[in-house]
């Protein structure tokens, strides 16, 4: 009986144990190569959205894996997706056994097509740059079109400015606080080094991050987790460069705890796409980590790029129809070689220590401290009593005759532009005299666009002549040309926490802090005299004290290295903490989220400026700005392979540095009532993963309010005055303040495999990207200012110069430079010999130009020299002249290919690719020029049929090619 009855207990203890299994899903993923084991491997389960990583011996385990037909999906980058399907049996472990992984041969695409277009940025000193929305290494078909198939379009994801997404360095943000934008420049050229990406999409989830609506970036450099080889590579392409050459190498860690990945870089070009756009950068990055144990590892990551490129000018229709759309004003001759005025130069290296602490088995702490240093310099003439050089100066264009002087039917006699004309447009012609000088100028234009180099050396100089009146020399002057750059040099400190806890199986929780802050030194630095002795440190505009830099060292005499005409500091700190919670359940998955920031900013004018004497030296008042967000989201798991996910955030944002000192150059004014911005964003999709086929199909709103932006430009007409003798024309700082947009459409990724070598895609995106309200303008006019200090030598200049505008009727205009409307199909083939090849056509449309608030504002109607409306004025022509311009809707047709060849255990390979295969001309942006700011000029100007200050415009490239040679070692 005894025996029986112990017999019976334990046969209980067994079958309880068996009934208390759960399902469990293991495997080994070894690289294919070296049959090495690969840590850091991701798995997604994807019936339950659950992601793990593989160990240090490869081995990955999913704890409750739910009974039935399951997907496992392996990514690691620089290797093929694996997906694996099996079935799970009920209190049984499922060993997927040991799984090569191999290389992708085709990420050589994306190594390759990371290119980004700087033809078309600002001349603005941020150093950021406006790309097509943030590149990443996803695998989803719709974010593949958009960064690679559309973005040299300027396609935006959404609709979004970059500075709405979060590009992270392990978990260091590299947005700017100067406009919250990243600088890709910062880590150009070093492809291979910058692979290893996490993206998340919009508001969704990040384990580094609270994040913002675009979606968050995060590259990670930890020296471990690299593959261990050599890989050297050589491209030639027609872009914005010609050659590039790339080496890497990684170690591998080591039986002693080391693991370093060195990279270098160097992209040239004697010239460019367009015209006299030269351009040279060297790229170099080290990364070391040294393991303590099981727990602490120390890497230390550096990188620097530097880099220097000619910009290319954007021009009015009636430029590019003389000169083409390769045409670029900014270079001429000297000694027989192109030389650009405009030069863009990027050096900011960085440099980061990590720690990564494995606190438990379900614990870590990811904590880091970074320091980036560096110059950025945008370089532009500046001269002195003396005609402007740029050749199209609209004096040196035809339109300025054809334009500034018309005639009369009737009166057959030449009139000005700004008198009142009964007949109408029909009613006007072209004088005789006027279009013979208008030829003459066209003429001109044609032999001698470019920059007359040696006319400004002469310039700055005057001859030497002997007895007989012969030239015999040339004795140096004070300058009246000089080229200068505006410069920009940060120091940028970080420091931030970030904890990744699973707190049970269905639960992980994340959060982190960070301590970012700023010193921004920006000032005028002079690069070359053109053959002068030395250049006036004065604003020739102005006369007496007002025309001082720097009233504390007036009447400067600057050369090379010198600054002159600003010189300030930009000072910034930031606080930012988030947490989130992930909850996993069997058919449902969600998470909630919350982040507080704080921003603190603070202008210290290095200069007494002339005008603001008593605004402009010392510091300016503190601000702050305190913000927070909260975010959720929810997937539900219709069945294994079919989801619904939806994404919620309400958020505030801090203005940036740049749009919170409107006129930072001169003075310390603060922007009038300037608060945070307010941001609501949502998107819902439905999801469907199976062996063939993955789709997506996404509506998404997202309402940002309160927004504020600045610019500058030169006005005429805008100042109201019933003095005759006043001069109505200014250059203006202008700030549009409370601006509401709104972006809200649909996004379709659709991929099939149609057999195990041919596969289809097909994208498509429709927005609408609209001004949501009637914003207000405001202008700052030095002029009115320094008008305003003669009258009243005694008056504390503050705000006095800033003129509020009213309200500009933007609401239902389309938000410019990009389309809202894009179609992509393709198919790709990839052969089991290691060849693959691949094309897609792509329709892109609803681009819209950049319109000008001052302009819309109720003052444009008004005749600055009576304060009342111009007689003229109809609204079907004021509605006509305000019109919002549609660029052409345009096709583009891309091809791609490559092959690579495995020699022992080493692969070799190339990659081809030719964009835009039919040439097509389209344009990427443009902006209206704001300098006829009333409705009497820009009437006349768009009458003549030949504007001169019509709108100027970029262009993306034409065909081009990119071919790549590599080898793996």
């Amino acid at each position: 009986m005894k025996k029986a009855l112990l017999g019976l207990f334990l046969f209980l203890q067994v079958f309880t144990c068996l009934a208390q299994q759960v399902p469990q899903v293991k495997g080994t993923v070894l690289d294919s190569k070296s049959k090495k084991p690969m840590q850091d491997v991701s798995a997604t389960l994807q019936s339950t959205n659950l992601t793990v990583t593989t160990n240090a011996e490869g081995v990955f385990i999913f704890e409750n894996a739910i009974e039935g037909k399951q997907t496992v999906v392996l990514n690691s980058a620089g290797y093929a997706p694996k997906t694996l399907n099996f079935e799970v049996v009920k209190n049984q472990t499922t060993d997927l056994g040991t799984i090569l992984f191999e290389e992708d041969i085709t990420s050589e695409q994306e190594l390759s097509l990371i290119t980004i277009t700087e033809n078309d940025l600002g001349d603005d000193n941020s150093g950021s740059e406006n790309t097509a929305g943030l590149l990443q290494a996803s695998r989803d078909t719709y974010q593949q079109a958009a960064a690679f198939n559309w973005g040299l379009a300027r396609y935006r994801i959404r609709g979004l400015d970059n500075e709405y997404g979060v590009t992270m360095i392990n978990g260091v943000v590299m947005n700017k606080m100067y406009d919250g934008r990243p600088q890709w420049s910062n880590w150009g050229g070093l492809n291979d080094a910058t692979r290893n990406q996490e993206f998340t999409m919009g508001s969704a989830p990040s384990d580094y991050t609270f994040g913002s609506i675009l979606g968050t970036q995060e590259i990670n450099t930890r020296a471990s987790i690299y593959r261990p080889g050599t890989r050297i590579s050589y491209s030639g392409t027609n872009t914005n460069y010609s050659w590039r050459g790339m080496a890497t190498y990684a170690s591998g860690l080591n039986k002693d705890g080391f693991a370093f990945v060195l990279s270098a870089s160097r992209r040239w070009a004697q010239e460019g796409y367009f015209e006299g756009s030269d351009y040279g950068a060297n790229s170099f990055f080290a990364s070391v980590e040294k393991r303590f144990g099981e727990k602490h590892s120390l890497n230390f990551t550096s990188i620097y790029a530097q880099n220097s490129r000619g910009k290319n000018s954007p021009n009015t229709q009636e430029v590019t129809d003389l000169m083409g759309v390769k045409y670029n004003s900014y270079w001429g001759w000297q000694n027989g070689e192109k030389r650009n005025s405009r030069d863009k130069d990027v050096e900011e290296p960085i440099f980061m220590l990590s720690h990564y602490w494995k606190i438990n088995e379900s614990m870590t702490l990811n904590t880091n401290v970074a320091y980036q240093f560096g110059k950025i310099g945008n370089s532009r003439l500046d001269y002195q009593d003396i005609d402007n050089p740029d050749p199209t100066y609209y004096r040196n264009l035809p339109s300025y005759y054809t334009s500034m002087y018309q005639t009369d039917n009737n009166l057959n006699s030449v009139i000005p532009a700004d008198a009142y004309h009964p007949g109408g447009v029909g009613g006007l012609y072209i004088g005789d005299q006027f279009k013979t000088i208008a030829d003459k100028t066209r003429a001109n234009f044609v032999a001698n666009p470019q920059l007359d180099w040696q006319g400004m050396y002469d310039a700055n100089s005057t001859v030497i002549t002997d007895a007989n009146g012969n030239i015999i020399g040339r004795t140096p002057t004070a300058s009246r040309y000089v080229l200068y750059e505006d410069r920009t040099d940060d120091k940028t400190w970080t420091a931030n926490s970030i904890l990744n806890a699973q707190l049970t199986d269905n639960i992980t929780f994340n959060a982190g802090a960070t301590f970012r802050k700023l010193k921004s030194h920006n000032f005028q630095n002079l690069l070359d005299l053109l053959g002068g002795t030395h250049f006036n440190d004065i604003d020739s505009f102005y006369t007496g004290n007002q025309s001082q830099s720097d009233l504390n060292n007036p009447n400067r005499q600057v050369g090379v290295g010198d600054t002159y005409g600003y010189n300030y500091n930009l000072m910034a700190n930031n606080y930012d903490a988030f947490a989130q919670a992930r909850f996993s359940q069997r058919k449902a998955d969600f998470y909630i989220g919350g982040n507080f920031s704080r921003s603190e900013y603070q202008r210290e004018g290095l200069y007494r400026n002339g005008i603001y004497a008593n605004n402009s030296f010392g510091d300016s008042d503190k601000i702050n700005f305190d913000n927070f967000g909260v975010k959720g989201g929810a997937t539900y798991k219709i069945t294994g392979r079919h989801m619904l996910s939806f994404n919620g955030v309400y958020m505030t944002k801090a203005p940036t540095l740049r749009n919170t000192f409107p006129n930072a150059r001169m003075n310390n004014t603060i922007v009038d009532g300037l608060d945070s911005e307010n941001i609501y964003s949502g998107d819902l999709s439905y999801i469907i993963r199976t062996p063939k086929l993955k789709a997506r199909l996404t509506g998404f709103y997202s309402k940002i309010a309160n927004a504020t932006e600045t610019s500058f430009f030169f006005a005429e007409g805008i100042v109201e005055s019933t003095d005759s003798d006043t001069n109505n024309d200014a250059f203006v700082a202008e700030t549009v303040t409370n601006i509401d947009k709104k972006q809200m459409g649909l996004e379709l990724g659709i991929e099939y495999q149609f057999t195990s070598t041919l596969k289809g895609m097909f994208s498509a995106a429709y927005g609408q990207y609209t001004y949501d309200n009637n914003p207000n303008v405001s202008i700052n006019n030095d002029g009115a200012a320094a008008d305003l200090i003669e009258a009243n030598p005694d008056l504390v200049q503050g705000n006095g110069s800033i003129t509020n505008f009213g309200q500009a009727h933007l609401k239902n205009y389309k938000l410019p430079g990009m389309p809202q409307q894009a179609l992509s199909i393709g198919l790709e083939y990839r052969d089991p010999k290691f060849w693959w090849i691949g094309a897609n056509a792509n329709y892109l449309a609803s681009n819209y130009i950049d319109v000008s608030a001052l302009l819309r504002t109720d003052r444009f109607i008004i005749d600055p020299e009576t304060g009342k409306p111009f007689l003229e004025v109809t609204d079907s022509r004021t509605r006509q002249l305000l019109k919002q311009e549609k660029f052409d809707n345009f096709f583009l047709f891309n091809l791609t290919g490559g092959k690579s060849w495995r020699v022992g255990n080493n692969t070799f390979g190339f990659f081809a690719s030719i964009n835009n295969v039919l040439n097509k001309t389209y344009k990427t942006g443009g902006f209206e020029q704001a300098r006829n700011a009333n409705y009497r000029q820009l009437n006349q100007d768009v009458s003549s049929g030949t504007p001169s200050f019509g709108p100027r415009y970029f262009y993306g490239y034409g065909r081009t090619f990119f071919v790549n040679l590599y080898i793996n070692l």
